[in-house]
């Protein structure tokens, strides 16, 4: 058992040299474990980060400009009308009005969300993305939405499917919160990806990657409680895959996507590999954004940045230019991805295109998701949010790593062709670059 198991199981061994047994309910044990939670309660109460539903940042009192939100302004004044003629046509309508492609379909049989006493593997939950909303339907049951704010991260809604032309009624949705602004996310209004063994009504039996999000997660540890079609050069994997526990431990069964449901009750037949990709890094992208978010202005909050708040800033924006970089992406098996056309068809109607018609969305899908390694996602609603304070470090950083005079190490797998390519497109698509970049 390696380290990070041990971690997870249980307390350290160091901590009890003669085995946990012998101090088990002893009073030098209760002495320690006392010890420990005034440590903990010390740090709490000496933390200056303010919660995310507190001043500077007010989650619940700022006015929303998520994508969602708007939409619900053009549904109110009539200029957009959702089809009331059934759950999969009112689902269909409203992914189109949020420009999402049913073809980015993923199904999840995990009872990971609010959800959870409808969600089996015979009734799995659908999720639809596209940068900037995520969209959750699961039969016979309410619709989710997480619509990316600018300022705000994930604003959480929940809501009937109507019928005929009954108005929809979303709610903002608190519960959410539990989850999406925990420790997975950082205590901010974040995403979050599971990925368990489930048992046979979906309860989670094992879990994996536990806070860990994006393109650097092994696939060895992704996918679990995921139907998954299309990925045969990543077997094996933790996908199709359900528990049982006995006597014996955990043993694991093969469960193949559309053998336990039909899938005509959802929107296409598939749960493809390249949208749990791509949905992978976009999680991950987001997540460091909206961190980055609350933290810059957590630290603007108390006056002009002092020389450890600027310290702390160029350390986060370095590390949020190493994700927008693919720094560490996993590499792709032997054989790559081929991925369902249509679903590639529709990503790349929205590609942003640069001289020579290059764009940051064109793929590669042989031994890396895309051939130019700078991140779509700097086009949406995570990034555009982000302060000037932070921003303006990463587009220096970026600027620094992608210089062919003066080539940074840490960045020596970018060839000089590619990172010239990525400056160009970023030149032609990018109206906000600081003059000279």
């Amino acid at each position: 058992m390696n380290k990070k198991m041990k971690m997870r199981r249980g307390l350290p061994s160091s901590l009890f040299p003669h085995g946990p047994a012998t101090y088990w309910g002893a009073p030098m044990l209760r002495r320690l474990l006392f010890l420990f939670a005034s440590l903990v309660a010390a740090s709490a109460a000496f933390t200056t980060e303010p919660a995310f539903d507190q001043p500077p940042h007010d989650y619940w009192h700022r006015p929303l400009t998520d994508r969602f939100t708007r939409l619900q302004a053009d549904l109110v004044a009539g200029r957009v009308v959702l089809d009331g003629n059934g759950e999969k046509p009112f689902l269909l309508s409203l992914l189109r009005a949020l420009e999402i492609p049913a073809t980015s379909q993923m199904l999840v049989f995990s009872t990971t969300s609010l959800q959870l006493r409808l969600i089996t593997p015979a009734n799995p939950r659908a999720l639809f993305f596209n940068e900037d909303v995520y969209v959750g339907y699961i039969p016979g049951g309410r619709i989710e939405v997480v619509s990316l704010d600018p300022a705000l991260g994930g604003i959480f809604y929940i809501f009937d499917i109507p019928r005929g032309s009954e108005p929809v009624q979303p709610e903002r949705s608190n519960r959410c919160m539990n989850c999406h602004a925990a420790e997975d996310t950082g205590h901010v209004p974040g995403l979050v990806i599971k990925s368990v063994i489930p048992g046979l009504r979906g309860g989670s039996l094992d879990s994996f990657r536990h806070g860990e999000t994006g393109h650097g997660v092994p696939f060895s540890e992704r996918f679990g409680g995921w139907y998954v079609t299309g990925a045969q050069n990543f077997a094996p994997h933790l996908g199709n895959v359900i528990g049982q526990l006995s006597s014996a431990g955990l043993t694991k069964y093969p469960l193949e996507p559309g053998t336990q449901f039909d899938f005509a009750r959802y929107p296409v037949a598939h749960s493809d590999i390249l949208p749990q990709l791509l949905h992978e890094h976009q999680i991950g992208f987001v997540n460091r954004a909206v961190a980055a978010t609350y933290r810059t202005r957590a630290l603007l909050a108390n006056g002009p940045l002092n020389d450890a708040a600027i310290v702390e800033l160029d350390s986060l924006a370095r590390e949020f230019t190493r994700y927008l970089l693919f720094a560490d992406e996993v590499p792709l098996p032997p054989g790559g991805v081929a991925g369902v056309p249509a679903f590639k068809a529709d990503f790349l109607r929205t590609r942003r295109a640069g001289p020579n018609d290059a764009a940051l969305k064109d793929f590669d899908l042989q031994t890396r998701l895309f051939r130019y390694r700078c991140s779509y996602m700097i086009y949406g609603a995570a990034f555009t949010g982000l302060p000037p304070e932070f921003k303006q470090r990463v587009y220096r950083q970026l600027a620094a790593a992608l210089d062919m005079k003066l080539p940074a190490k840490e960045y020596a797998y970018l060839p000089a062709e590619e990172k010239q390519s990525i400056r160009e497109i970023l030149r032609a698509t990018m109206s906000e670059l600081p003059p000279g970049w």
